[in-house]
Order: structure tokens, then sequence, then C-alpha cells
């Protein structure tokens, strides 16, 4: 009876490992959704159209963007969570909807960590901080005097409460010892035109959203966060090289499959990111809005949102942000 529960284990598992073998060889053979969790237009919309178009070209099947807005991503990241996990649902991920979200939200719908299997990062950003021309700072050490010395009067604008140009100035509050008044608004848009027209005086923004406002000396690049300086911005600092190593962040987007999706499914994806992350055309693309392209093993990007959950909780517990 041993032998023969023996061998029943080894044709179950050769036959499992046939199927997902079978299932790698065929995928895709129907159309894939690629949820975006945020409204067209910005750059999670951007980078995942511009893998949705490569990917179709190479597999010859739809690969059809689909825009969930609102909630800050919240509602499309939960519906990729309660998808099949077959690999024809997939997520462009942000670390805002992965990485601070689960701190901002009192129920959240979806677990970062429990409810998906990371596939492969796509790219980073960094985030430039700006002031309006009338502030005399023109370093971080300059503007950190300025603001100790008048603690409470300057502020600094927001796309809103927790998006990462909130916890990205909180965290500079924080690292520095400073008390710049946060002004939420609803969206980039309206935040920078009260920026550009001096009722707030800093913003922190992505460097492909701000350089033309920079090349237009409407505002001043003070520094940017990163190891290394925005080749947009060349003469623009990091933080780590103007004194304030801590102030070290930066956004991140990839893409995510629903728990349970077969891991050869999820290394075809894989395989195909970061193909497509080395396109030249592609490279030249992002780089020109702001980004940087890259790609991941899924362990990396794993232990990528770990990290970042944990760092972006200490930040949020911090600055007593919430959203409902």
């Amino acid at each position: 009876m041993g032998v023969i529960r023996i061998l029943d284990l080894v044709l179950l598992t050769t036959s499992t490992a046939f199927a997902a073998d079978s299932l790698a060889q065929q995928y895709p053979s129907k159309p894939i959704r690629m949820i975006v969790p945020f409204s067209p237009g910005g750059g999670v919309d951007l980078i995942g159209r511009t893998l949705a178009q490569k990917m179709q070209e190479a597999w010859g099947q739809p690969v059809i963007v689909d825009n969930r807005g609102g909630a800050g991503g919240n509602p499309g990241t939960d519906m990729v969570a309660k998808s099949p996990p077959d690999g024809y649902t997939l997520l462009m991920g942000y670390v805002g909807n992965l990485a601070i979200n689960p701190w901002l939200f009192r129920k959240l719908p979806y677990d970062p960590v429990k409810d998906f299997v990371p596939v492969s990062l796509t790219s980073t950003a960094p985030n430039l901080l700006v002031a309006h021309p009338s502030v005399t700072a023109m370093t971080v050490n300059d503007l950190v005097t300025l603001a100790k010395a008048k603690a409470g009067a300057l502020s600094y604008a927001s796309a809103g409460v927790g998006t990462v140009g909130h916890m990205v100035a909180e965290l500079f509050k924080s690292a520095t010892g400073t008390n710049i008044v946060h002004i939420p608004y609803k969206g980039n848009g309206p935040a920078v035109t009260d920026l550009l027209g001096g009722q707030v005086q800093l913003m922190f923004g992505a460097p492909g959203a701000m350089i033309a406002f920079v090349e237009a000396k409407r505002v001043k690049a003070i520094a940017v966060t990163g190891q290394k300086r925005s080749p947009e911005l060349p003469d623009t600092p990091t933080f780590a090289e103007s004194g304030f190593p801590k102030v070290e962040a930066y956004g991140w987007y990839g893409v995510l499959a629903p728990a349970g999706t077969p891991r050869t499914v999820v290394d075809a994806v894989n395989k195909q990111i970061v193909r497509i992350m080395g396109l030249p055309d592609v490279r030249e693309r992002l780089v020109t809005h702001g980004y940087t392209p890259t790609s991941s093993t899924p362990e990396e990007f794993a232990q990528l949102i770990k990290s970042d959950l944990v760092k972006w909780r200490d930040v949020v517990k911090a600055s007593g942000a919430t959203a409902e």
C-alpha cells in the first residue's frame, strides 16, 4: 500500500508539473486585462499602456488597459485581488496603493502582500523638491534654516492626502525637524497652479512634471530624492549630497497578479517585462517623462513592497494622516 501511495504521489506531482508547463506554453491564449487603478493620463497609466502595447505586439493577443480610478487606487487594486489567478488579469501597481494606502485607510479591502504575486518592477521615479521664486532659500540647508526661523510660515502643496508628494514632504519634515504646513489639493493640476501663483511655497513632484517650470524659472529646484541626480536636472543635488540622507524616497511602479497565479505564468509575464523595459523606444519614452525604466525578479519586487510597507507605516504614523 505504501508503494502504491508513493507512486500515486509521483504521478500527481508529475501531472501537476506537466499541467503547469502546458499552461505556460499556451499562455496567453485569450485577451489579457491590465487594471490601472488610477485615472488616464498619469504615470501609472502611461507605464501600463506602454507595457500593454508591447505585450500585445509580442503575444498576438489583446492586452486591454482598464482604468479603475478613485479612492486612492483601492477599488481597482481590490478587483485584481479577487480575480481568477490565471494570468489574464494583471495589476499595474504603484507605491501608493501597495505601500502607503494600507496605513492611511482604516479598512483596506485587500492585503498588499497576501493577495498578490509580484511579477516585476517596471520603473522608478525620484521626487523633486521645488520652491516658488519668492522663497529666498537656494539649498536644502538654506530652506531648513528658513523653515526653523519661521516655523509654520511656509506651506507645501500636494495632490491630496496620502499621495506620494504628501508623504515625501512628511518624511522631509521628520528628517529635518521643520514645521511646514500641508495644503492638500484635489489633484496635481490645482496644486501646481497655486504653487506657480505663490499661494503655496513648496512642493514635491516628479521631475518630469516639474522640469518645464524649472527651465522657465517659474519654480526653483532645491534637491532630488534618490541615490543619483536626475538626468533631466544634472545641476540639482540629491538630498544625500546636501547632508540629509534620510530624505530618501522614490515612486516605483510594477506589475502584479492575483495570489495563486502559477509560477510558470508569472515567469512568462516577467520575461516579457524584462525584455520590454530594455527596448530603446520604451526607455526613451519613459525617460522623457521622468521615469527610470527597470525590471526585477518577482522575489526582488516582493522584498521592495515589504520594506516600503515598514518605511511608509512609520511616516504615515508620524504625520497623523488618514484618508477615507
